[in-house]
Parts: structure tokens; C-alpha cells; sequence
């Protein structure tokens, strides 16, 4: 790994912090989203993806879409912690004539690729860009054969325009195409399993063709090997079904999900940021 793991994982916790104090100030909900997916965006952008802050439109760049949009928080602190945007802008998170709305626009910020928060979308989207490079010769775009991951919630996997891209990907060998599924086993009205039959995840994906594979979604470690198998050798999409905790990192709200919508208190803010090792 580029960094030690002892790094990430602080990484990790800032993020988190940060999080929450944004949902604090801002009043916006979908806090326990945002900390579910934390330790995949760290492996990802610390680890995994070939970017450059300073090159955000790089057309060589590996992209990371962000399809579960409703848990932009997460996202805006990952790229400002990365160096695509000042640390400063968090601040102003949700607020009135910010660049951060609570649901990110395509290039609202430097690193944000599309627009999301209607959920279903990013797939398609990530197909389309991952087909795209297989047309584009290597020569015309820097040499750089580039990757593209898309974050997804397992609530959006009961759209079916997910299934629909997930059957076309397979069919056209896009090897540089990888989802990675954020299963924190619940949704905005209940268990994601009780909504919608969506277990076995991992048989799913296997049974339309792609390389699929479960991890812990919190093991920064294990995620790093799984997002390494992209391209996959055999020319098949990649599928990680990471098994996460909503709310992680902060124990009275890990697997409640009326942090779905709940916002914390100050008293709560301060409380969580004890809990992360930074207060």
C-alpha cells in the first residue's frame, strides 16, 4: 500500500469528524449514510485512484462517481482532505449560496463528476464513461488506459436501471468498469432486505457476468485488494459488495437508522468527536 494503514484509518476518522460537524451546522440529514462509506472513499482516493488535485480534468484521470449523492457530506470532506478544494468550504456545507449543496451538482467542486442524488443513475453513467475509453484509442488521451468506480447504496440497487446497465456491461467486456455497493443493510423506511429481495448481493452480480467479490466494508485494507482487481484480466466488470455499518464510528449511531435523518446536537457533535479521537 502507498500509505500505512495506521494513516488511512486517521484519515479515516477525520473525515468522519468532519462529517459530523457539518451535519451540526448545517442541519442536513443523511449523516449515518455519509459515515457508512467513509474507509471506501479513503481507499479509493488515498490508495487506489490515479488523480491529480492539481489536474481535476486530467482526461487520463481514473473517475470516481459518487451515484449515492445523498451522502455528499462524505464525498466534499474526501476531496477536501485530498487537496481538490480548501477545507474552509466544508463551512458552508448546505448553506445558502454555497458550492456544496446537500446534493452534489456535476463539477460543483473540483473532483465531483456528475450530478447524484436521484438514485439509480451513476451505473449507467459509469458504463457510458467506461465504454467511452474502450472507443478512445490510449494515444489520444495521454496513454493512461483509465478506470472508472462507481459508489453506490444498496438501496438504489432496487432501481432497475442498475440492472439494466449491470446486463449491458458484461456483454461488452467493460473490464474498467468497477461498482462498489455501500451495503449497510438499511434504507430510508427500513431494513434494505425487507424492501427488496436483494440478497445474495454478491450471487447477483456473479450470475450477470461480473467478477464479484464481498469485503468489510470498513477493512481500509481489504478494500484496496478488492479495488486492485480493476481492470479484471478476463475483460469482466467488477463488482465489491462491501459489507458496512450505517452511523460507523460513532456508537449510538452505528445501525440506527433514525440517523437516516436525524441531526446531532451539539452535546451529540461533541460526544461523536470524543468517540473519533478528536476532542
Amino acid at each position: 500500500m502507498k500509505h500505512d494503514l495506521a494513516e488511512l484509518t486517521a484519515i479515516a476518522s477525520r473525515i468522519r469528524g468532519k462529517v459530523v460537524q457539518m451535519s451540526n451546522s448545517s442541519g442536513a440529514a443523511h449523516l449515518a449514510s455519509s459515515l457508512s462509506c467513509v474507509d471506501i472513499l479513503v481507499a479509493a482516493y488515498w490508495e487506489t485512484l490515479e488523480i491529480d488535485p492539481a489536474r481535476p480534468d486530467d482526461p487520463g484521470r481514473d473517475r470516481l462517481l459518487f451515484s449515492k449523492g445523498h451522502a455528499a457530506a462524505a464525498l466534499y470532506a474526501t476531496l477536501a482532505y485530498r487537496g481538490f478544494c480548501p477545507l474552509e468550504l466544508l463551512d458552508r456545507y448546505a448553506q445558502a449560496g454555497s458550492c456544496l449543496p446537500e446534493h452534489p451538482s456535476s463539477s460543483c467542486v473540483p473532483g465531483v463528476e456528475i450530478a447524484s442524488g436521484s438514485l439509480g443513475h451513476g451505473l449507467s453513467l459509469g458504463l457510458g464513461m467506461a465504454l467511452a475509453r474502450k472507443a478512445v484509442p490510449a494515444s489520444r488521451i495521454q496513454g493512461r488506459d483509465y478506470r472508472v468506480f462507481v459508489v453506490m447504496s444498496d438501496g438504489e440497487c432496487n432501481e432497475g436501471s442498475v440492472w439494466e446497465a449491470a446486463l449491458m456491461a458484461p456483454a461488452q467486456k467493460v473490464g474498467n468498469l468497477c461498482a462498489i455497493i455501500d451495503y449497510n443493510k438499511w434504507q430510508a423506511t427500513g431494513r434494505s432486505n425487507e424492501v427488496m429481495a436483494l440478497a445474495p448481493l454478491r450471487d447477483k452480480w456473479e450470475a450477470f457476468g461480473w467478477s464479484a467479490v464481498e469485503v468489510d466494508g470498513h477493512d481500509i485494507a481489504a478494500l484496496v485488494e478488492a479495488l486492485g482487481r480493476v481492470p479484471d484480466a478476463l475483460g469482466r466488470p467488477v463488482a465489491i459488495v462491501a459489507h458496512t455499518v450505517k452511523g460507523k464510528g460513532v456508537s449510538f449511531m452505528e445501525d440506527d437508522n433514525n440517523w437516516h435523518y436525524r441531526i446531532p446536537t451539539a452535546d451529540e457533535t461533541h460526544r461523536a468527536l470524543a468517540e473519533l479521537g478528536l476532542a
